[in-house]
């Protein structure tokens, strides 16, 4: 079977990677704002409804909705089992980001493609070798020691209550975005990842209606206006950027560029700090914090890098 080769167009792949990453890097920022004036379902709400409209004139346009007359019962359930576990993703991600800093739900939300790899070991029997166990190792213990350090510096009492609890509701987003990835994966053996992300939205926008509040976008200013639509339209600039970015460069440089997302997320938030101190605060990173931070990088790194070379062998 012949195998996907990049264009070789590699400073384009590059420039694309980085939109991905500041995309990524700057989400958990935004949403942080963005909630000051709207609850966390109807943001979801949002972001699915106008996700929704524009995959869905995109896919007209292109003839791209014929896909869904093909499918038997069983691939509609897992349809609708990926939908629930990107409406949990979003929403758990968002409640975390509430609860918690920007820079600590960017850095703990990295377990998801990690969870993701490991349930392709156990469900599609894939394998890691000895680099991708040791880059999985030094993973954790970054995120081990970043969380540690934060945890400590956390007020006593009710603030750092708050703070574990934030962390852990990213984490569940993280396990359900992982079961969301391997259903897809088995979906895309009928379906475009563009009709089944079409299928999600307008699902999760019908699930999430009756617990959102539409009336509550009338009152929004002009600044969380402009905040809740780059919200909306991230995912889809990041991951359109993201697909193109492989069509370019080889996935495992990509990948090495996104795992720098939690370093880029500490800079974007100390960035919005200086220029606007009363809408964020900084993070309190010490030595140690930034050391598990370049410890998660570098494993997402090494995990992604060394299983590209043992995959090209």
């Amino acid at each position: 079977m012949s195998l996907h080769q990049a264009s070789g167009r590699w400073k384009f792949g590059l420039v694309l990677a980085l939109v991905t990453a500041g995309c990524w890097a700057t989400l958990p920022v935004a949403l942080k704002l963005t909630l000051e004036q709207l609850d966390p379902i109807t943001l979801t709400w949002f972001r699915f409804l106008l996700a929704a409209g524009v995959m869905l004139a995109w896919l007209a346009a292109r003839g791209g909705l014929g896909g869904f007359a093909k499918l038997d019962r069983k691939r509609w359930v897992l349809l609708a089992v990926a939908g629930l576990c990107l409406i949990g993703n979003y929403v758990f991600y968002l409640l975390g980001v509430q609860h918690t800093s920007p820079a600590n739900a960017q850095l703990l939300i990295q377990l998801a493609p990690l969870l993701m790899a490991l349930g392709g070991i156990v469900v599609f029997r894939e394998r890691f070798n000895a680099w991708q166990w040791a880059g999985l190792a030094v993973i954790l213990g970054g995120l081990g020691l970043f969380f540690r350090e934060q945890l400590a510096a956390s007020p006593a009492g009710a603030g750092g209550q708050a703070y574990v609890y934030g962390s852990a509701l990213v984490i569940v987003a993280a396990v359900v975005w992982a079961a969301y990835a391997l259903v897809q994966k088995q979906l895309l053996m009928r379906l475009s990842s563009p009709a089944i992300l079409l299928f999600i939205y307008l699902l999760a926008s019908g699930v999430l209606l009756p617990f959102a509040h539409p009336s509550a976008l009338l009152a929004l200013d002009g600044l969380h206006w402009g905040l809740l639509l780059f919200c909306a339209l991230n995912t889809l600039v990041a991951y359109g950027a993201f697909a193109e970015a492989l069509a370019h460069w080889e996935a495992s440089r990509v990948s090495a560029i996104l795992a720098t997302t939690p370093l880029l997320c500490l800079g974007a938030v100390a960035a919005v700090h200086a220029v606007w101190p009363t809408a964020i605060a900084p993070e309190a990173v010490g030595v140690v914090g930034y050391v598990g931070a370049g410890l998660v990088v570098l494993g997402s790194a090494l995990t992604s890098l060394m299983g590209q070379r043992r995959n090209a062998g």
